[in-house]
């Protein structure tokens, strides 16, 4: 029996894409213009991959980012610009960032049935700043517990550590628990390898590539469908799908 529906926060409760696409079009033409002898070409596919690396370590702080692209570059960033721009870059993604229109409504109704947490990664925001989800006061109030991995000695998703932390203080084992999420290695991943039933979010506003993966999880577009959670996790069940013996 599920009790607990526990969430990510960013393109899961909140569209942060024009926030995110904004402050990295800014990052990269500020680079860019400090960079010499590089076409923007093979700057931006260095970036890119650059960027991507570092993601795919749950390494999201966007001065080491930076920095290892000057490295790319036989450059030596001013570490002083780059924390300046760091906070800029954060400023503009929470200025830029809404919940999605259904997020409130739906969670303000499953907490009659079931107990809420999140699970969010920091990104790499200055200490100073603190996690963005702090500028929804309204939004995080409806949390019983709030997990942020990556900060406090707490290792990032897909670790464990913080899914294991979670389900300890709510005081449940992972078979009571969902866990919903846009990214599939690091929420998917990370919650089916604690035994936590995961749910993969594709917003349906959200212009995305999305890893073509074919999998099991399953799929929902909207924060609406988890109103009905027992279709949504029986969809994909193929113990539901089998015939019963007599018929």
């Amino acid at each position: 029996m599920i009790e607990a529906i526990l969430f990510d926060f960013g393109q899961t409760l909140v569209d942060s894409s024009e926030g995110f696409r904004t402050a990295e079009r800014d990052a990269q033409q500020k680079i860019f213009a400090e960079l010499s002898g590089c076409a923007w070409d093979e700057f931006i596919d260095r970036y890119r991959r650059t960027r991507k690396a570092h993601q795919d370590q749950s390494r999201f702080s966007r001065v080491e980012i930076w920095r290892t692209v000057y490295g790319d570059f036989d450059q030596e960033p001013d570490m002083g610009r780059l924390a300046t721009w760091e906070r800029g870059y954060w400023q503009t993604v929470n200025r830029l960032t809404t919940p999605f229109s259904e997020t409130i409504r739906v969670l303000e109704e499953l907490q009659h049935d079931y107990r809420l947490a999140l699970i969010s990664n920091t990104q790499g925001e200055a200490e100073s700043e603190g996690h963005r989800l702090r500028e929804f006061p309204k939004l995080t109030q409806i949390f019983e517990v709030i997990i942020v991995s990556g900060e406090n000695g707490i290792n990032a998703k897909p670790d464990p550590q913080p899914f294991r932390l979670c389900l300890e203080k709510l005081g449940i084992a992972p078979r009571a628990a969902v866990y919903v999420g846009d990214d599939y290695r690091i929420d998917i991943g990370g919650a089916r390898d604690v035994g936590i039933q995961p749910v993969w979010l594709k917003h349906h506003s959200v212009t995305r590539n999305w890893p073509q993966i074919d999998t099991t999880v399953p799929v929902i577009t909207s924060l609406d469908a988890l109103l009905s959670l027992t279709t949504v996790i029986q969809a994909d069940d193929p113990a539901s799908k089998s015939p019963k013996k007599g018929a």
